[in-house]
């Protein structure tokens, strides 16, 4: 997910009341559900390499047991500095160190819980294994997701700056709606990649080898469908509510190319490439104004189709 989703998950989940653990309780929630994204450093490799490192190492098991370490030891060092220089806030709590300890761990383990909802994906157990795995259930952004911790923290803060005791309670009843707006859009996601298999077979007389929901940023109803199999992809449309027409196929079915590319000669001389294949779960090649590229099938809409391309044209 997105930076702010991540901080607000953090910021409300101090406002449920966990902040009040520790002194830079707060503090250490919303740095801890950032942390894992220190691997966005590698967009400075430049061109798509960094596909092969995001959402990997920083990602797996043995940095949720390190980060969140190396965290609390921060926010400790810097109380400290603070108290030398006679500047900590007399309003701070007192330092919990082992409630410290346990809010980084709660912040940081929700990032890679929020990451795995989208198609994007994850590999959750890096480095002991390289897989992806994919939620399929939000948006990388989404709009409701914001709405509701942002309202519910804006309540909360209110709440607790007029004294009132139930601060707590907008704080908690959002995270009880995200979680019930999450399994509402898994089984969205899972119907729409059940019919869309069935509408597959039915058409083609065989079933295809995979189908992804593409979430969309606003209409969690709907759901963007790809489809490949048997060296043909396809695309279509589903909607909650379209009754007996849920799915509608596009009439796009095409050769997804990929044989007519020499992957070992590309991969051996293009990083790029390399990477990209790495990362691709719906890979195909478009030949466009004679040049060929490298595309994958969940990021081919208007806006952002164009980031994820690789030009793997031969040279002369």
């Amino acid at each position: 997910m997105d930076n702010l989703t991540h901080s607000l998950a953090g910021a409300v989940l101090g406002q449920i009341g966990l902040k009040k653990k520790t002194g830079l309780g707060m503090a250490t929630l919303i740095i801890a559900a950032n942390i894992p994204d220190i691997d966005a450093l590698a967009a400075v490799l430049g061109g798509h390499q960094h596909l092969a490192i995001r959402r990997g190492i920083t990602h797996g098991p043995l940095a949720m047991l390190i980060l969140p370490v190396l965290l609390t030891g921060i926010m400790i060092a810097f109380d400290r500095w603070q108290e030398r220089r006679e500047k900590r806030p007399e309003q701070r709590l007192p330092i919990h160190k082992g409630w410290l300890l346990a809010l980084a761990y709660i912040g940081t383990l929700s990032h890679p819980a929020l990451d795995y909802l989208n198609n994007y994906g994850i590999r959750l157990l890096e480095p002991f294994s390289s897989n992806w795995v994919y939620g399929d259930t939000l948006f990388i952004i989404d709009v409701w997701v914001w709405a509701a911790l942002g309202i519910a923290l804006w309540l909360s803060l209110r709440r607790e700056r007029q004294g009132r005791e139930d601060w707590r309670r907008p704080a908690v009843a959002a995270v009880a709606i995200v979680i019930a707006y999450i399994g509402a859009n898994g089984l969205i996601s899972s119907r729409a990649e059940h019919l869309t298999a069935e509408q597959v077979a039915a058409v083609r007389d065989e079933p295809a080898e995979l189908v992804v929901a593409n979430n969309l940023p606003l209409t969690f109803w709907a759901r963007d469908m790809h489809w490949r199999g048997q060296g043909e992809i396809g695309s279509g449309h589903f909607t909650l509510f379209g009754g007996e027409d849920m799915v509608t196929l596009n009439d796009d079915a095409r050769p997804d190319g990929m044989d007519t590319v020499d992957w070992d000669a590309v991969t051996a001389s293009n990083p790029d490439a390399r990477a990209y294949l790495f990362w691709a779960r719906m890979p195909f090649v478009e030949r466009r104004d004679g040049r060929v590229l490298l595309r994958d099938q969940r990021f081919t809409f208007d806006g952002i189709g164009d980031r994820f391309i690789v030009d793997v044209t031969p040279s002369e």
